[in-house]
C-alpha cells in the first residue's frame, strides 16, 4: 500500500501531520458517536442511525505560559457543542452539508486555524460510509456560499375562502407593495385528503395537499412561484420574488418542528414565520394562533384593505 494510499483512509490526526509544514499544535476528538435523524433518503426519515465523528483542530502555538489556564486553550467542549449545535439547527440530509456547518461553527473560535472533519454513517450496512473535509480560516468560501443577512418577510395566510375571495388581487396588490418581502401561505383544499394508517405517512399527505392548493393559487396569479427550500425563499426574499409555501421540506427536515399538526394550518404557518423570522403575519380569513412567535393579525374576508 503507497503511503498515499495509506494516508487516505488513515486518522484525520495523520492526514492533518501530513498536510503541513506549519507547526500547528492538534487538538483532536476520536470516535465521538451520537444519534441522530438524517438522510436524504425516504427509508432514513423518522429513524435515528449512528453518526461516529473523528474531528482534528489545528491552532497555533501558545506564545506564553499556558498557567494551566483552560480560558487560554481550546476546550475540547467547544468541539463536541459545534456538532450538537448544527444537529439541532435543522435536519440535514448530507453528510457533506453537516460537515462544512461544523467546520465553519470551529472556526469560528479564536484559536482555530485549521479543522479536518469526518463523518460516518455506520448504520447502512456492514461498513462506514463518510466524508472528510477541510477547511482553513481565511479561505475563500466556494461560489454561493455567502451567508447575507436574508430580509425579515411578511407572512399572508389565506384561508380556503380567501384564495377564492374576489379582493385576492388587491391583498396581493397591497402586499407586495408594502415594506417587506412578501411570502403567501395557504390550507389545503376543502376536498378531503387520502387517509393512512400511520401517522408519517398521513403527515406527508397533509402537507402534500396544501401544496397541491399552492398551485392552485400560483396558477391565478403569474407573479405567485411556489417555493419549497429555505435557501430559495432567501433568494427570492433578497431579489424580488413573491413566494407561496410549500411547507413538505422545511417542516419534515425540522429537528424541533410544530406541535401542530399540518391540517391545523394558521398555527403551522404561525410556526413557519416564526422561522422566518417575520416582521409580520397577517391572517386573512383565520384566527391568529394562541402564541404565535411574531407579532399578528387578523382580517375578514371582505376586508378589502390590509391595513
Amino acid at each position: 500500500m503507497t503511503d498515499d494510499i495509506r494516508l487516505a483512509f488513515a486518522h484525520p490526526s495523520e492526514r492533518a501531520a501530513a498536510s503541513t509544514d506549519i507547526p500547528y499544535d492538534r487538538i483532536s476528538l476520536r470516535d465521538y458517536v451520537v444519534e441522530v435523524e438524517i438522510g436524504a433518503f425516504q427509508q432514513e426519515r423518522g429513524h435515528l442511525q449512528r453518526v461516529r465523528f473523528n474531528v482534528v483542530v489545528e491552532v497555533l502555538p501558545q506564545t506564553g505560559p499556558i498557567d494551566d489556564d483552560v480560558d487560554r486553550i481550546l476546550s475540547y467542549d467547544r468541539v463536541t457543542e459545534a456538532i450538537g449545535e448544527e444537529l439541532k439547527a435543522e435536519r440535514i440530509n448530507l453528510l457533506e452539508t453537516l460537515a462544512a456547518r461544523v467546520a465553519e461553527r470551529i472556526l469560528l473560535e479564536p484559536q482555530a486555524e485549521r479543522v479536518f472533519v469526518r463523518i460516518e454513517k455506520l448504520d447502512r450496512g456492514p461498513f462506514s460510509l463518510g466524508v472528510e473535509i477541510m477547511r482553513a480560516r481565511g479561505g475563500d468560501r466556494p461560489a454561493g456560499q455567502e451567508h447575507a443577512v436574508a430580509p425579515h418577510p411578511r407572512v399572508l395566510f389565506l384561508s380556503q375562502e380567501a384564495v377564492h375571495a374576489d379582493h385576492l388581487t388587491g391583498w396581493l396588490d397591497q402586499a407586495i407593495a408594502m415594506d417587506a418581502p412578501l411570502i403567501v401561505c395557504v390550507g389545503a383544499a376543502d376536498s378531503p385528503a387520502p387517509q393512512a394508517r400511520h401517522a408519517l405517512a398521513q403527515r406527508r399527505i397533509d402537507l402534500l395537499a396544501i401544496e397541491q392548493n399552492a398551485w392552485v393559487l400560483a396558477a391565478r396569479d403569474p407573479r405567485l412561484i411556489v417555493v419549497g427550500s429555505r435557501t430559495e425563499l432567501d433568494w427570492a426574499m433578497k431579489n424580488g420574488q413573491t413566494c407561496i409555501w410549500a411547507p413538505s421540506k422545511i417542516v419534515l427536515d425540522a429537528v424541533d418542528g410544530p406541535s401542530a399538526g399540518s391540517q391545523d394550518t394558521a398555527a403551522l404557518v404561525a410556526w413557519f414565520a416564526g422561522q422566518m423570522d417575520a416582521a409580520e403575519l397577517v391572517l386573512i380569513g383565520a384566527d391568529t394562533p394562541q402564541g404565535a412567535p411574531v407579532p399578528a393579525r387578523s382580517l375578514p374576508v371582505d376586508a378589502p384593505r390590509l391595513t
